[in-house]
């Protein structure tokens, strides 16, 4: 059965090290393997941990430190960071981007800060009747920032993966892509600066959960298309938002003395 799935770590193998509860896998696909897996050439980091799904909130400080150090290892010196919040904030488990963009601190109007951070949360299409990636460009070509950091829900093809695998990805996103909504790309080539995304996996599809436990074959189309979240997607959408603001936070809102 053909894997549904936005994580690279789903596809193929990489290197792991564990660190405490957090265990980090990284992949480096080539033009080769990008062809293969149809996924972008690049380096994808994941970042597994069950510190939301237990509420062990004590963790989150070390998780989101672990996903800033991510984010400063393939992201380069930038002095401007534009924080993108994509997805569609009236469904809750698309509503990731937006909500890490509610948390996030802006620097960008004072002046005095080492990066200047700021963001936008242009919502889906079918919302605005704008492509988002029309948004996302024009603001690039007006404030011209060093870095782009997409945040969107996932897909996984594991529902153990749900809201305990943040993955950061160095060549950037397509939009919709984990649920069969392709949109346009948005990387180095699209909006002139390094693109980063973000992104924990929130939905998994009833043919993956289905098709481990019974014959695939015999699905129907409708059961194929059917997209699954957890009951509790309300609490997991809030801490994934507080883990990963804090990480992007905790890297770049900082000041000048």
């Amino acid at each position: 059965m053909e894997k549904r799935t936005d994580m690279a770590i789903e596809l193929t193998k990489g290197a792991s090290r564990r660190k405490g509860k957090i265990v980090r896998t990284d992949i480096d696909l080539d033009e080769i393997a990008a062809k293969k897996y149809n996924k972008a050439p690049g380096k994808y980091v994941t970042l597994e941990c069950d510190a939301i799904k237990t509420l062990e909130r004590a963790y989150y400080k070390r998780l989101s430190s672990a996903i800033g150090d991510v984010i400063k290892e393939i992201s380069g010196k930038a002095k401007s960071v534009l924080v993108v919040g994509l997805g569609n904030p009236k469904l809750t488990a698309d509503s990731l981007g937006s909500k890490v963009f509610d948390r996030l601190v802006v620097t960008r109007q004072l002046g005095d800060a080492i990066t200047e951070i700021s963001g936008i949360c242009p919502n889906v299409m079918g919302v605005t009747g704008i492509e988002s990636f029309d948004v996302i460009k024009g603001v690039c070509e007006r404030i011209k920032p060093d870095l782009v950091i997409a945040v969107d829900s996932l897909s996984s093809a594991t529902t153990g993966r749900i809201a305990s695998a943040f993955q950061l990805c160095s060549s950037g996103i397509t939009p919709g892509s984990g649920v069969s909504n392709h949109r346009l790309r948005l990387d180095r080539s699209s909006l002139g600066c390094n693109v980063i995304s973000l992104g924990v996996p929130l939905v998994v599809y009833a043919s993956t959960i289905i098709g481990e436990a019974t014959d695939e074959a015999r699905m129907s189309d409708e059961i194929r298309g059917l997209i699954v979240t957890p009951k509790d997607i309300d609490l997991l959408v809030e801490e994934c938002a507080d883990v990963i603001a804090a990480a992007i936070n905790g890297t770049f809102a900082k000041f000048d003395e």
